[in-house]
């Protein structure tokens, strides 16, 4: 598959991008700088890019067969939720244009319910610092949702601690918006490999996944 990452130079998207490759995909990683992605090997061109500009975007996902989008808001102390949405409205405008057929998506995990009606991001003891960016994640999320025309899209969100870590291959994923039960970290290695599974299946259009460390078991 000819696969294109945007934000290829992050955490999760330099994760993705090395996952993608070493499946024998052709990998292009966008990025501000043109900066090849970290630890990455196999057939990856690093190219440069601005996801808000919608003629570049056009012309670097043109005939490509999927898309892969890490971006991230700003984090300079602003209120990120605008700037968020505009710039997937920016970014998925030139996806259209270039007539990438779909689009995944690396989502938050604070509007993941944990109650009904009640986010992850709503809990009395959710860190603040992380709360801005976990409402433009969400209000991403609801712009997705609330426009039918859109690319196909599917939004997946890993557990609430994600970080550098082992690819151990074994995880859970989720449907739908429920935290799953006992879902407290997973590795970006390993979210990579949920990632570039749907990357290559499109089991799951206009949907929203979650993924987590499996389960704990007791002795």
């Amino acid at each position: 598959m000819d696969i294109v990452v945007f934000g290829a130079t992050g955490m999760m998207g330099s994760r993705i991008a090395a996952e993608a490759a070493s499946r024998g995909h052709n990998v292009t990683a966008v990025s501000r700088s043109g900066r090849a992605p970290e630890g990455v090997d196999g057939q990856v061109t690093a190219a440069v890019g601005d996801a808000s500009d919608p003629s570049q975007v056009a012309d670097l996902v043109r005939g490509a067969d999927v898309v892969a989008s890490a971006l991230v808001p700003p984090r300079d102390g602003t209120d990120p939720r605008a700037p968020l949405v505009q710039l997937y409205a920016d970014f998925l405008s030139g996806v259209r244009a270039g007539g990438a057929p779909r689009t995944v998506i690396v989502g938050g995990a604070g509007s993941l319910l944990v109650a009904p009606d009640t986010r992850l991001c709503d809990l009395p003891d959710f860190p603040a610092m992380y709360k801005p960016e976990a409402l433009a994640h969400a209000a991403v999320l609801d712009s997705l949702r609330a426009d039918p025309t859109l690319p196909t899209w599917t939004y997946i969100s890993p557990a609430p601690e994600v970080g550098p870590g082992e690819r151990t291959g074994a995880f859970r994923l989720g449907i739908g918006d429920e935290l799953l039960p006992d879902a407290s970290s997973i590795s970006a290695e390993d979210y990579a490999v949920a990632f570039v599974d749907e990357l290559e299946s499109g089991a799951h259009p206009r949907e929203r996944l979650s993924v987590a460390q499996t389960a704990q078991t007791g002795n």
